[in-house]
């Protein structure tokens, strides 16, 4: 059985912050998820995640996921530390078990790196696996020092180094690969006796060492990996880091995005291949866009689906779903709940809420559509308002196949205009508009010859 220990405990002090920094997101998703993702992803069994400060927003945000969560004691006469935190786990230990211990705090860890430090643990029969890096600059890190065969004789943190080991560019991640037994053997042995008064699970290192048990070592290939987060500054690294990766993934499988550092896309975002991305885009959450669409900048999709061979410019899409071969924007706003059909146009400054758009039908500038059904074919006029709120409830206008709303019309709800009816333009409609007719809901205009001059107006 393969087990992970994810310390996120952690106060987080530096982040100057109300929320935990684990739940910090990065590209979208909250820091904790990616490391569990990753556990997950490399075949782990059990996932213990060890908490304390802010652990109950850690918990609740996690609820759905099968992790067992235990709480660290924190307060005042507490031994902290990472040994300390890896403790509170040991009953959920089997002795069998391989053990990899991680950090709720480093996002850019991955999958394929977690299998490979078990691969390496497991096929060189090692005790112990220690996950090091090899950095140009590797000041404050402890340092990894190794014998003739490879094997780890020991770990020197950065204060206690000579300068002949300080030249040693090896470094200690933190993370770590056990046999579960000696893992729980080895902190039972470990004591705080030091100046922080803390147990530190470089101490159980040290302890299976120096009994002769086999300890080894396992370098990473992308030192960023073990990037953690204890800060602002270092919270927005990973996230130009996570960037990079994502746009690169998407351009991997056939997408174009004409400026990766100027685009944002979250990590759920699916894309089909052959759309382009111009800069300024933002793609959030749960989207999805098909096949040879265009998406130009200073658009901002959030969980909705956009189908194939759609066009979309400087617009905003929340929540809604966009059908084949659709033209957006510039400037529209579609909010949630839209709907729209193949072939639809929304142009400049319209405002769909709520509302179901089928084929071919089209609003292209200046139009509020809210809580409305509209059928295939149908014009929607400049200055066209769905007039849905009564100050105490809402209300829906249906509008039939090939309907023609005239300009600047008012569509008061509940309102159905059948198939074929036309609204002349400035007509404030409150009655329904059978099929085939003109309504005319307008006052007559009168023109008063001499009007302004009896006013006095014209001087």
């Amino acid at each position: 059985m393969n087990i992970s220990i994810i310390l996120a405990a952690g106060e987080s002090t530096r982040m100057k912050s109300k929320l935990s920094k684990v739940l910090h997101r990065v590209s979208g998703k909250p820091i904790l998820e990616y490391i569990i993702e990753a556990s997950k992803g490399a075949n782990v069994n059990k996932n213990i995640v060890i908490i304390g400060h802010h652990g109950q927003k850690v918990k609740e945000h996690f609820k759905d996921e099968p992790i067992i969560f235990k709480t660290q004691p924190i307060g005042e006469g507490i031994p902290y530390g990472t040994g300390f935190a890896v403790m509170q786990a040991t009953e959920y230990i089997e002795d069998d078990s391989t053990v990899v211990i991680l950090y709720g705090d480093t996002p850019l860890i991955r999958e394929s790196t977690i299998e490979n430090l078990f691969k390496y643990h497991k096929e060189n029969n090692l005790d112990a696996t220690v996950l090091t890096a090899v950095l140009d600059n590797p000041k404050d890190y402890g340092r990894i020092v190794r014998g003739e065969n490879g094997n780890i004789l020991k770990i020197v943190e950065e204060k206690d180094a000579s300068e002949e080991i300080k030249k040693i560019k090896e470094i200690n991640s933190g993370i770590y690969c056990f046999n579960g037994k000696l893992l729980k053997y080895a902190l039972s042995k470990i004591d705080n006796n030091n100046a922080q008064n803390e147990y530190y699970i470089t101490d159980v290192i040290e302890i299976l060492k120096n009994e002769g048990y086999n300890v080894g070592a396992y370098i990473i290939e992308d030192a960023n990996e073990i990037h953690g987060v204890n800060s602002r500054v270092q919270l927005a690294f990973c996230e130009k880091i996570m960037r990079d990766r994502i746009n690169q993934y998407h351009m991997g499988n056939g997408v174009t995005i004409i400026d990766p550092d100027n685009t944002y896309i979250e990590a759920g975002v699916k894309i089909g291949k052959d759309s382009i991305i111009y800069p300024g885009v933002v793609l959030e959450g749960n989207t999805e866009i098909g096949e040879d669409c265009i998406i130009k900048g200073d658009t901002r999709i959030v969980n909705s689906t956009i189908s194939s061979g759609v066009s979309i410019e400087s617009s905003t899409i929340e929540d809604s779903f966009v059908g084949e071969d659709t033209k957006i924007g510039p400037y529209a706003h579609l909010r949630p709940n839209s709907h729209l059909g193949k072939n639809v146009k929304i142009g400049n400054f319209v405002e769909v809420k709520n509302s179901t758009i089928k084929d071919n039908s089209k609003a292209s500038h200046l139009a509020y559509i809210g809580d409305a059904d509209i059928g295939h074919n149908v014009n929607i006029g400049c200055g066209v308002i769905f007039v849905n709120y009564n100050g105490k409830e809402k209300f829906r206008t249906i509008v039939g196949d090939n309907a023609f709303i005239g300009s600047n019309s008012n569509l008061v709800a509940p309102l159905e205009v059948e198939a074929w009816g036309y609204i002349a333009a400035g007509s404030t409609v409150t009655k329904g508009v059978k099929e085939g007719e003109l309504c005319i809901a307008r006052a007559p205009q009168a023109n008063i010859p001499g009007w302004v001059e009896r006013k006095g107006l014209k001087k």
